[in-house]
């Protein structure tokens, strides 16, 4: 025999055996029974730790929901897989979503949280390696547009649209002039450039705005240049856990401001609880939506141990979105469910609320339609965000108050 047949031969055999592992991979990722594993991607340390227990909790039970329907791809069951995204160290994001996709072996990431982690996350480690991200909380508007082959979406509204919200809010309680702190990075630039543009629009004056870092123990000098600057209000587009909380403190202390302007990432029972009775009158926003899903979803949580809190609910509708799409696409890879997430998401269809996951699954599986509303009032738009609502908060005797939706 000689050496062109032996090659012929050996490299046919080569292509042989990669095709057959080739076809057992996409066997393994659409064969019933079994289990399959979601990463559960949020910051469990860092800036908004108050936040995310209850925003796994939302996520892991719709996770537990499915699996206890039994009727998720002939009876496969989803196992959630915590993994610390700390909100801000996009090293440390991704090198845990690294291990989630590689050594866990997740199907896909409910999360990050953060904007900043989330980006660093889709761009280094999820696109690369072609994995569904579902974020429940990543609101920079940069990420609208952002290049993720079809595989990122998010079920929190843009931050474009809150400082819309934020701006009618403000014209509403006739403030003409705010100082405006941010935190430096994706989430607050892109937040504050949204507030300033948009309260400038409706003729507002932002005296000063400036950055802070997260971590420091003393924020008195950025209170004072802030105090220095003036306005009717202090906005505050921060995290409650970390620098937006000493800036408020800091601010206190110095006499600068008393009344504060509080967006999403500065939302939580913990920051009246840290600053006590001088929060009380301050006000914000957060994504929220109202109807049968979202008081479903509250007494579910609560049946469950745990609250529902800002981004849980979203949480909650990140994790079912992903498992939906699954099973409409009849697989678990990401590269095929991608393109089913806004048809289960969206009209038409069967109209689908907390709780009901078990009867979407059976209309999926039977080539049905579903239209997805949740816990939050599922729409998505554009390359796969929520279309979203707000809900204005104000803080009153120490409490988080709702006042309406937006």
């Amino acid at each position: 025999m000689n050496k062109m047949l032996i090659g012929g031969i050996a490299a046919a055999v080569i292509v042989g055996f990669a095709y057959l592992a080739t076809k057992k991979e996409s066997a393994d990722k659409m064969v019933d029974g079994g289990s399959v594993k979601v990463g559960i991607l949020l910051g469990f340390t860092g800036p908004i730790e108050s936040l995310t227990p209850d925003m796994a909790a939302g996520a892991e039970l719709a996770i537990s929901e499915v699996s206890k329907s039994g009727k998720f791809m002939g009876g496969t069951t989803v196992e959630p897989v915590r993994g610390d995204s700390t909100c801000v160290d996009a090293a440390a994001a991704t090198a845990t979503a690294e291990r989630l996709i590689t050594s866990d072996k997740v199907v896909g990431i409910m999360g990050a949280d953060c904007s900043g982690v989330t980006t660093a996350v889709l761009q280094n480690v999820a696109t690369a390696k072609g994995v569904v991200m579902i974020s429940p909380s990543a609101t920079s508007p940069a990420l609208s547009t952002i290049e993720d082959n079809g595989l990122f979406f998010r079920t929190s509204p843009s931050d474009a649209r809150q400082g819309h919200v934020l701006a009618e809010i403000l014209k509403e309680k006739g403030v003409m002039s705010a100082a405006l702190s941010y935190t430096n990075n994706d989430y607050g630039k892109g937040l504050a450039d949204s507030i300033q543009s948009n309260f400038e629009a409706v003729g507002g004056k932002v005296t000063i705005s400036a950055s802070h870092e997260d971590g420091k123990g003393d924020y008195s000098a950025e209170a004072a240049a802030l105090g220095q600057a003036g306005g009717d209000v202090l906005i505050v587009a921060g995290y409650l856990d970390q620098g937006g909380k000493g800036i408020i403190q800091a601010s206190l202390d110095s006499g600068a401001f008393k009344t504060f302007v509080l967006p999403d990432g500065m939302i939580g029972d913990s920051l009246p609880k840290a600053i006590g009775s001088d929060l009380n009158g301050s006000y914000g926003t957060l994504p929220a939506a109202q109807g049968n899903g979202a008081a479903t979803f509250e007494k579910m949580a609560s049946e469950a141990g745990f609250k529902s809190g800002p981004y849980a609910p979203q949480s909650y509708d990140a994790a079912a979105l992903m498992i939906l799409a699954m099973q409409a696409a009849g697989s678990t890879d990401s590269n095929v469910f991608k393109a089913k997430v806004m048809d289960v998401a969206n009209a038409p269809g069967e109209k689908i609320n907390p709780g009901e996951l078990g009867k979407a699954l059976e209309i999926l599986s039977a080539g049905g339609d579903v239209d997805y509303v949740g816990a939050s009032d599922v729409e998505l738009i554009g390359s796969g965000e929520s279309a979203g609502s707000f809900q204005e908060v104000v803080i009153k005797n120490e409490t988080i108050t709702p006042v309406q939706f937006r």
